[in-house]
């Protein structure tokens, strides 16, 4: 399977806050939480990793020029308006059947992952995203699904029913990189609306849900990030 990471958002609200580091190359216990993926992903066997990094973080393309991977390391540097437009940067080196796609500041435990990855490569339908019941975003995206947990709509209000919210892990092969060529050439935006997009075209998805999925969007969030990371 191959694996792709989206990593060219600016950082604006870290930097502000004091943070000297490009997102991608936040440490947690030592590790850059790019490295940190990375090394997930190898550990999933993965055929290739694409990277989409910021045109305005040479630290970040360094780092990646000087990492050792045991799959091929693809890495594209393009400044982008959303992470859909970053996903789409991705897209031509992804069209070799299924793919895992997740953002940079992702966070999951390991063993879930693997568990989700093994699900995936066996779901015959046409993607697999993992999902949390755990909400501490500023704006999550609600997943709604009905009782075998196939996904019937991305809302950003709950419904009364709605139990969970996208973990930012995405599950996904060349039928949605259609969709998202069309979302490209229609003028959407963001990725909550492609994934709205895949819904809409009739797509078999389906829900995985893990436990406690988190990321980084403040300074304070790497305390946080940390301990969990650390399992405690």
């Amino acid at each position: 399977m191959n694996f792709a990471i989206i990593a060219a958002g600016e950082g604006s609200r870290l930097a502000n806050e004091g943070v000297a580091k490009p997102k991608p190359l936040v440490e947690l216990g030592g590790t850059p939480v790019i490295e940190r993926l990375i090394r997930i992903f190898e550990r999933q066997n993965a055929e290739s990793i694409s990277i989409v990094i910021n045109g305005q973080q040479p630290e970040t393309l360094a780092f990646l020029k000087s990492v050792e991977c045991a799959c091929k390391l693809n890495i594209v540097v393009k400044s982008t308006p959303s992470s859909m437009h970053s996903f789409h940067a991705l897209s031509s080196l992804l069209r070799n059947g299924k793919f895992c796609l997740t953002t940079v500041d992702t966070l999951f435990k390991e063993e879930e992952f693997a568990r989700y990855i093994k699900a995936f490569e066996e779901y015959k339908g046409d993607g697999m995203m993992a999902v949390t019941d755990y909400i501490d975003d500023e704006k999550p995206l609600y997943v709604a699904t009905d009782e075998e947990l196939r996904i019937t709509a991305f809302l950003d209000t709950p419904a009364d029913d709605t139990r969970f919210i996208s973990g930012g892990i995405y599950g996904l092969g060349t039928k949605a990189l259609d969709i998202l060529d069309r979302c490209m050439a229609e003028g959407v935006h963001r990725m909550r609306n492609f994934q709205r997009s895949l819904v809409d075209s009739g797509m078999k998805l389906k829900a995985f849900p893990m436990g406690k999925i988190i990321d980084i969007d403040h300074a304070e969030d790497i305390a946080k990030a940390e301990i969990f990371i650390a399992g405690k």
